[in-house]
């Protein structure tokens, strides 16, 4: 083939997902139009109305392609993941955000939301690529967001995805992060990691792909949920909010955390769309009633 206009996105489309189908790709039909898309400079939507293949782009198609069927992830072809309204850059050192993880924004947001008279203070512990805290930053106009993350990989993408945005990031570990804020946070929330240490996920994207840090946490999985309890419990007032996502197996236990410790009511633990155990809620107490 030579010149422009040669392949039919259409068709092109249709043999790529047959492909990522036969490699195991659950979402295979999605994947193959979203690199599609990517690499001729468009959108899913539009792509009906794209221009055809040229040489060039067919050649870079197929690699694509072939790297989705070996299971690196989507985001790390196309440098890029949705979460909610947000567009976010991500690739290889950061945990790419999930739609399991939108309901734990969404909570958080709708807790911010609820603060009368005054901008809410919000804390997302661990942010990650900043998936969370840009979501409230944008979501909960004049919202005073703060987020901190660790590990340097996933702070250089957060960086990126936050410059410029309304969020004060700060590179540090949690457990002693934002000790300026100690009882004036209204929420508190976070994606922490949760699997654990003798656990081998069975996606390949995850276990291959996805940092360490992001995954594994102690023996039972809920040594950072531990972490993140101590942290808001220091961070929020009377009233404040926490929001903590934890593995669908963890619907008793990751509560158990919250109410087994000093300074909790109202801990809550809540499905996701599928109908699985995935976040829970808690309300500090003041400390008459924690103890």
């Amino acid at each position: 083939m030579s010149g422009r206009d040669v392949s039919a996105p259409h068709d092109v489309i249709s043999a790529a997902a047959a492909k990522l189908a036969a490699a195991g790709v659950p979402s295979s039909r999605h994947d193959a139009e979203e690199l599609a898309a990517y690499v001729l400079g468009t959108q899913r939507g539009h792509l009906p109305a794209a221009r055809l293949f040229d040489d060039a782009e067919l050649a870079a198609y197929r690699v694509l392609v072939a790297k989705r069927a070996s299971r690196e992830p989507l985001q790390h072809l196309t440098g890029r993941a949705w979460f909610r309204h947000l567009e976010l850059a991500v690739g290889p050192g950061v945990f790419v955000p999930r739609p399991e993880t939108e309901l734990v924004a969404g909570a958080a947001i709708d807790a911010a939301r609820t603060v009368p008279g005054r901008s809410p203070v919000v804390v997302d512990l661990g942010t990650g690529s900043g998936a969370i805290a840009l979501a409230v930053a944008t979501e909960v106009p004049g919202a005073d967001v703060h987020a901190v993350e660790r590990e340097n990989a996933a702070l250089e993408w957060a960086r990126r995805n936050c410059a410029g945005q309304p969020v004060d990031l700060r590179a540090g570990d949690m457990a002693d992060a934002f000790d300026d804020l100690d009882g004036r946070v209204d929420v508190v929330v976070s994606n922490p990691p949760y699997i654990p240490a003798d656990a081998v996920p069975l996606d390949p994207e995850v276990r291959d792909h996805d940092p360490a840090a992001a995954l594994w946490s102690g023996a039972d999985g809920l040594d950072a949920v531990r972490v993140v309890e101590r942290v808001a419990r220091r961070l929020l007032h009377p009233g404040g909010v926490v929001v903590v996502e934890h593995a669908d197996a963890q619907g008793e236990s990751a509560p158990a955390v919250f109410t087994g410790a000093a300074g909790w009511s109202a801990v809550t633990d809540h499905l996701d769309l599928a109908g699985r155990p995935r976040y829970l809620t808690a309300t500090r107490t003041p400390p008459e009633e924690g103890r």
